[in-house]
């Protein structure tokens, strides 16, 4: 079993930062591709970012691309998203998710995930 846990969320102003942080509870922190999703009020949890298990490849949205940046350090079997530039369209609740895989891609689909968080909400104002 994985757990996971996120924080770094909270409020900010637009054009403001965050950077999350999900941690990881598990023995080879390596065999997992990682991702984050978010879901805002009345709408389906949706793909942001996604890493690879040795960090050296990375896929984002098209509506954060340029602006988040998703990082790994095996070593502290920890994901993040940095988070820059935000708009008030980024307030959402952020979920971070594994997958087991011994690939070296990432993944869009949340179907393809194995675990997730909590969630960490980050709201974003004018």
């Amino acid at each position: 079993q994985v757990q996971l846990v996120e924080s770094g969320g909270g409020l900010v102003q637009a054009g403001g930062s965050l950077r999350l942080s999900c941690a990881a509870s598990v023995r080879t922190f390596s065999n997992y591709a990682m991702g984050w999703f978010r879901q805002a009020p009345g709408k389906e949890r949706e793909f942001v970012a996604a890493i690879n298990r040795n960090g050296g490849s990375t896929d984002y949205s098209d509506s954060v691309k340029g602006r988040f940046t998703i990082s790994r350090d095996n070593a502290k079997n920890t994901v993040y998203l940095q988070m820059n530039s935000l708009k008030l369209e980024d307030t959402a609740v952020y979920y971070c998710g594994a997958k087991n895989t011994y690939g070296s891609f990432w993944y869009r689909r949340r179907s393809e995930y194995d675990y997730w968080g909590q969630g960490t909400q980050v709201t974003v104002s004018s």
